[in-house]
């Protein structure tokens, strides 16, 4: 017989823990020594993890912030208002349009410049009487945003025009291939190229003071000591995920120590349904899967419209009283279904672990991400910004 829950007790909900979090700062805060800021990426929900949690835990404790869209900017200064918080520096690092621009100047926002549209910008917002602070994005070998070696400077005359409404007050770039590689020729040639483009345009503008340079993310920040320089912008790193094995190996080698990084989410579902079917009896679409005995199923209320990978059908499993149970059949839109007769359970309602630890088992995003065949990065960044994030301790 089914336990079918009559009231709305169950849902699927991210634990973000605030003390996994400022161990993960304290790592970065240890190699530094001083000698960098500490820039927290927010981009992409904060990798998922929930943009408004995450800053109001990280805000006091990193120097910069950096955020993809000028949207989450305005987001977060107003949260900042409602609370009466003093501003925390913001860098806007993503595209934006002149609108957008115009409301970054007045509400002290950083952002980077990366395009020939800034060409026209200025103008607008010297009209508006305003000023913007902006970082020049230099492409140095990722062939995304940026001004390239071969025009930088016919591209960028126009901010010596500018220079009273474009105030520039940092370069930055992007490493291509930190992360997949134990051999880092090519990022050491990035560093370089933005060592001799940063000199060429400093020249050509004629500034005296120090611009900030920050080119690192977190792979960068652990293994290239060289390319720290003003500040990193750490990313995955700081949600305690390692940007790669590969970065873990060299990082081991670099620091000689291998830094301890903690994963900050944990993703959960209480079970909708539990119910026994028999030897014999298909389980989901596609009837992908047939029992080969009498099965005790639990169904949640997660699927992929939540983020949980489709790819992972037939692969993963989840934590449930401190054991792994498999996902039978396919993955489906709103649902998956467990195989729970091992636990010879008679609870009503169970809650799983999605990812995260439960006890001594643990299912890392790193393992999610191969039963789907893609990276952590994707499986993180992709859980639903529907669903409830819980700050814990």
């Amino acid at each position: 017989m089914a336990t079918q829950l009559t009231s709305q007790t169950y849902d699927s909900w991210i634990e973000i823990s605030a003390q996994a979090l400022q161990k993960n700062i304290k790592v970065f805060r240890t190699i530094s020594q001083g000698s960098f800021q500490l820039g927290a990426v927010l981009k992409g929900n904060a990798y998922g993890h929930g943009l408004l949690q995450v800053f109001c835990a990280v805000r006091t404790k990193v120097d910069t912030i950096y955020l993809i869209s000028a949207q989450d900017a305005f987001q977060l200064r107003t949260w900042e208002k409602e609370q009466n918080w003093k501003p925390q520096r913001l860098i806007v690092i993503g595209a934006i349009s002149l609108s957008e621009a115009i409301r970054c100047s007045r509400e002290e926002i950083e952002v980077v410049m990366g395009g020939l549209e800034w060409k026209d910008y200025w103008k607008s917002i010297q009209k508006e009487n305003l000023q913007l602070k902006v970082h020049v994005h230099l492409d140095t070998g990722l062939a995304r945003e940026g001004f390239r070696s071969e025009n930088l400077i016919q591209e960028l005359a126009f901010l010596k025009s500018a220079r009273s409404t474009l105030q520039v007050v940092g370069l930055m770039s992007h490493f291509a291939n930190t992360e997949d590689v134990t051999e880092q020729s090519y990022a050491l040639e990035q560093l370089e190229k933005f060592r001799s483009m940063s000199h060429r345009l400093k020249k050509f503008l004629k500034i005296q003071s120090p611009l900030e340079e920050h080119l690192s993310a977190s792979a960068g920040a652990l293994i290239l000591p060289e390319a720290r320089l003003s500040i990193t912008r750490v990313g995955i790193a700081l949600y305690g995920l390692w940007p790669s094995v590969e970065a873990r190996i060299s990082s081991k080698f670099v620091l000689k120590t291998l830094p301890e990084l903690k994963p900050v989410l944990t993703w959960k579902c209480k079970s909708q349904v539990i119910k026994w079917i028999e030897k014999g009896s298909y389980v989901g679409y596609g009837c992908t899967y047939r029992c080969s005995q009498d099965t005790q199923i639990a169904v949640f209320p997660v699927g992929y419209f939540d983020g949980y990978p489709r790819l992972a059908s037939g692969k993963a499993h989840v934590l449930i009283n401190q054991k792994r149970c498999p996902i039978l059949g396919r993955v489906m839109m709103n649902h998956i279904i467990v195989d729970v007769t091992h636990l010879d359970s008679k609870a009503a309602q169970l809650e799983a672990v999605l990812l995260g630890v439960d006890g001594k088992e643990s299912i890392p995003a790193e393992s999610l991400a191969n039963w789907a065949q893609t990276i952590h990065y994707e499986i993180v960044t992709r859980i639903g910004s529907h669903l409830r994030r819980v700050m814990v301790k």
